[in-house]
């Protein structure tokens, strides 16, 4: 009997998928098929009622939301963090993938890379557990203040604080990682240029500038574009880790504020509209980027 190709094909390589079963199964269940829940943003959710049997109640939710007290100041609170993390945050890895790109012993260069790295295996808990044991009156860094004749300072009750707090923590933690792509990017530039510009004279500085950077600027805008799709978005772990009461002025997001709304006060459909709200904001951003990037560049997502 004459196997059919496809099944002949799925017999031969039956192992790799095996191995993307799992990954298939974990998407499948925990990514697309919660989005069926996004329709209790337009009801009015009911948890005895259930989904389905709970009634339609169109945008009323959405026009709630925009009227909120809160609406402005999660907006700008949420705004500013990602703009602050895209200026300070999103350079910093390819600083670094740069420097180390530049150092000539391998010995040195995999040891930079291996500190740099293992930041982003800290959970953000113990990361948090860490900053606020530092960041304390009597903490570490309070410490080295009053060494040097300063007044100490509670960081962490000071709204002024956070998204440097914030900002900072995340560079430290993402800063070894977030280079790993660059450094994969700077291995396809053509070693041929840098000996025609050695020929030419051209001192290392020019050879970063017009060779370097013109070579990793494809992945330096695709990379750009997804962190503007992310600009209405932060999670909300370490956000509620670190703030609290003396500091919702400045570190109150989005995100929060639909941890609080739909899993605390069990307002599960305004919630959902929040959060849905927030991701037609970030897919509108990112396909408006994704469109400058193109004209600007000819480099996007699609």
């Amino acid at each position: 009997m004459k196997t059919h190709p496809v099944l002949r094909n799925m017999k031969r390589s039956r192992y790799l998928y095996m191995i993307f079963f799992l990954p298939f199964c974990y998407y499948v269940l925990f990514h697309y098929w919660p989005i069926y829940g996004i329709i209790i943003a337009f009801k009015d959710y009911n948890i005895v009622k259930g989904i389905t049997a709970s009634p339609w109640v169109g945008f009323v939710h959405f026009k709630k939301f925009l009227i909120d007290p809160y609406f402005w100041k999660l907006v700008r609170n949420t705004l500013l963090i990602n703009v602050y993390e895209l200026f300070w945050a999103f350079p910093a890895p390819i600083i670094l993938a740069l420097l180390l790109n530049e150092l000539k012993s391998q010995r040195l260069k995999k040891f930079a890379q291996s500190v740099s790295y293992l930041p982003h295996f800290i959970s953000t808990v113990v990361v948090c557990g860490m900053l606020v044991n530092f960041l304390t009156t009597d903490g570490l860094i309070n410490q080295i203040v009053a060494w040097f004749g300063g007044t100490p300072i509670h960081f962490l009750m000071k709204p002024e604080w956070f998204r440097t707090i914030f900002i900072s923590s995340g560079i430290w933690q993402s800063i070894g990682w977030g280079s790993i792509i660059y450094l994969a990017a700077l291995t396809s530039v053509d070693e041929e240029l840098y000996d025609a510009a050695n020929i030419d004279g051209a001192n290392r500085w020019k050879q970063l500038l017009n060779i370097t950077l013109p070579g990793i600027a494809p992945t330096i805008s695709i990379m750009l574009i997804l962190n503007v799709g992310r600009l209405m978005a932060i999670g909300y772990e370490k956000v509620i880790l670190l703030y609290n009461g003396s500091t919702y002025e400045t570190a109150d997001v989005i995100s929060t504020y639909v941890y609080r709304r739909g899993l605390l006060g069990s307002d599960f459909s305004y919630a959902t509209a929040v959060e849905l709200f927030q991701a037609v904001v970030g897919l509108i951003l990112l396909i408006t980027a994704n469109r400058l990037s193109k004209k600007i560049s000819e480099t996007g997502l699609w």
